[in-house]
């Protein structure tokens, strides 16, 4: 018997018994006569004692060449400590150890596993087997497990089944880049990884399994955003017989039990918001409410006067930070240049103080009066002690960049609050998409969406104009979760493919399984996916997933700990039947 207890587990009740523990050494303090030790498993730590007095010669001997990170096995009586440890929940006791073994030892780990490492990132990612002894790592997984398995039990209980759905599947041109796996028994033919189950669970509704879950690895082969992940972990859930209402109180049942389960936060009903809205008044998708700083649109109250910036501008947007007229001159001049940055790409900005006296002090007092400042501060809902600033140009590029200077702001001001949660359903998103550079529509979402009730004869006249009947979860500024009612009509999803473009070779070759499926009575079905890694990560108080991950790919998508990807051997190359240089085309 390796142990009889762990190394969190004991307490007073313990004392005089005899224990035998096993685990990590981790601090080691050595005074020569006396050796003390903390011992350290996925359950906490117990300090053990060695003293020459009290303990064999030869345990004293052999405990005085540990090093960190060994892993030993003791044996030894449950004493009270001298000097207790009130913050260590194993600290009124301690163990006079009277045999030791060492089962393995250690290289000096590259960094202190201790909950405050000096071990970078990117040291940590590459020994992350090591990262995982800390604290911190232990913990977010053993919360992540947690989660998912909160989820398991409440879809469970209502009557939804988990099933498994391949990995190894058909590659389809539409959306992200696939992973394609070569197929040695079909010579020059390949596999995709999925990027979502979403085909098997339409068939599976169509087979009549009525309530589908999976949490399941799906794989997208895209440049790598931050934060983002090569594979990611979904909960995919699918239901037929439902219309939209049904989904949306559904799944924020689910996500009100999992708030209440893991976090103790109780909310109430969801509120809802248009996609239209969402972007006017916020300017994305998935707008964080915790916190205000709603757009202004301040053309009627600026463009009537000689600033030819605003005049020439397609829309003019403010916003007011709250507190913000004790920004000093150069902290202004920071903020400017933070929405200069190319990766904002505003050309500049406007700004207008609100005194504590009413009076206002803007950078373009010059063509504004202390009236036109006023209905500034009016539209945008300013109040005194508070800074508007104002981007001009294009509507879709003011949006987004007034969006990425409202999350800044919030962050800097502490608005954006970890144990607060706010989450939002976004509905009515367009179905259809104008992408420049093939000049067509695409699918907003996927091509498998239903337009809104009563839009299907739209996209025949005004394709950019359809809505579609999907819907976003989102929570304190993230998507967690996304989905739509599907079409489930065999002619109406023909006409979709024939609207973006597909020919009726095409359908048929990428797609034909599932509309012969719609010919055996397809029923209405709709569903969702949540992105579990985000999820877990906000209800954790975290944006970074990787933190959520046992093992995470960088931002370029490798896996520095196991060297991945790689290159394979020649021989197997050759028995997968493909070429050793792509120059030989």
């Amino acid at each position: 018997m390796y142990r009889t207890h762990n190394n969190g587990e004991l307490r007073a009740s313990n004392i005089n018994q005899e224990v035998t523990l096993s685990g990590w050494t981790q601090k080691i303090r050595n005074k020569g006569f006396m050796i003390w030790l903390d011992l350290r498993d996925r359950y906490g730590l117990t300090q053990l004692i060695f003293d020459e007095e009290r303990s064999p010669k030869e345990v004293m001997q052999t405990a005085a060449n540990l090093g960190r990170e060994f892993v030993i096995q003791i044996k030894g009586t449950v004493i009270e400590r001298e000097s207790k440890n009130p913050a260590m929940p194993t600290g009124d006791i301690e163990i006079l150890v009277k045999e030791l073994i060492v089962l393995n030892e250690s290289l000096t780990p590259p960094f202190t596993i201790e909950d405050d490492t000096d071990g970078g990132e990117d040291l940590r990612m590459k020994y992350r087997y090591l990262d995982i002894r800390r604290n911190p790592v232990r913990e977010n997984l053993i919360f992540r497990h947690k989660v998912t398995m909160a989820v398991r039990n409440y879809l469970s209980a209502k009557d939804f089944v988990e099933i498994e759905t391949p990995y190894l599947i058909k590659s389809t041109p539409e959306g992200a880049r696939d992973f394609v796996v070569p197929s040695r028994m079909n010579a020059g033919q390949f596999y995709a990884l999925p990027q979502s189950p979403q085909t098997f669970k339409q068939l599976l509704m169509v087979g009549g399994m009525d309530k589908y879950f999976q949490i399941v690895k799906c794989f997208r082969d895209e440049d790598l955003r931050a934060d983002r992940q090569p594979e990611f972990t979904q909960i995919d859930c699918e239901m037929a017989f439902v219309e939209q209402e049904d989904i949306l109180q559904t799944f924020e049942g689910l996500t009100r039990h999992l708030l209440k389960e893991i976090n103790g936060v109780e909310v109430g009903e969801f509120p809802r918001m248009t996609y239209d809205e969402a972007m006017y008044r916020y300017g994305n998708d998935k707008p964080d409410i915790r916190f205000g700083m709603e757009f202004g649109y301040l053309n009627e109250v600026a463009q009537h006067k000689e600033f030819n910036v605003f005049n020439n501008a397609e829309v003019v947007i403010g916003i007011a930070i709250p507190g913000g007229n004790s920004y000093t001159r150069k902290e202004i001049d920071k903020l400017i240049d933070w929405v200069k940055r190319p990766q904002i790409g505003a050309l500049g900005m406007v700004y207008c103080r609100c005194n504590d006296d009413g009076s206002y002090k803007s950078s373009v007092d010059k063509f504004y009066d202390q009236e036109d400042l006023a209905r500034w501060s009016e539209v945008t809902g300013a109040k005194s002690g508070d800074l508007i600033c104002v981007l001009s140009g294009d509507t879709e590029k003011v949006r987004a960049q007034m969006s990425a200077l409202r999350m800044e702001v919030a962050e800097r001001l502490g608005l954006r609050k970890a144990d607060e949660f706010a989450p939002l359903w976004v509905v009515d998103f367009p179905l259809l998409e104008w992408d420049e550079d093939t000049e067509r529509f695409h699918a907003m979402h996927h091509p498998f969406t239903s337009p809104k009730p009563g839009q299907m004869e739209l996209l025949k006249t005004n394709p950019g104009d359809v809505k579609a009947n999907a819907y976003d979860l989102v929570l304190n500024g993230n998507e967690i979760g996304g989905g739509s009612i599907r079409i489930h009509d065999k002619d109406i999803q023909s006409k979709m493919f024939d609207y973006l473009g597909f020919t009726e070779e095409e359908a048929k070759a990428q797609f034909g399984f599932l509309m012969d499926a719609f010919q055996y009575g397809a029923p209405p079905h709709g569903g969702i996916a949540f992105g579990l890694d985000r999820l877990v990560s906000i209800l954790g108080g975290q944006e970074t997933i990787r933190d959520f991950i046992a093992f995470p790919k960088n931002n370029a998508g490798r896996d520095v700990m196991i060297d991945a990807p790689a290159p394979i051997d020649k021989e197997q190359l050759v028995e997968l039947n493909l070429k050793l240089d792509i120059s030989e085309e």
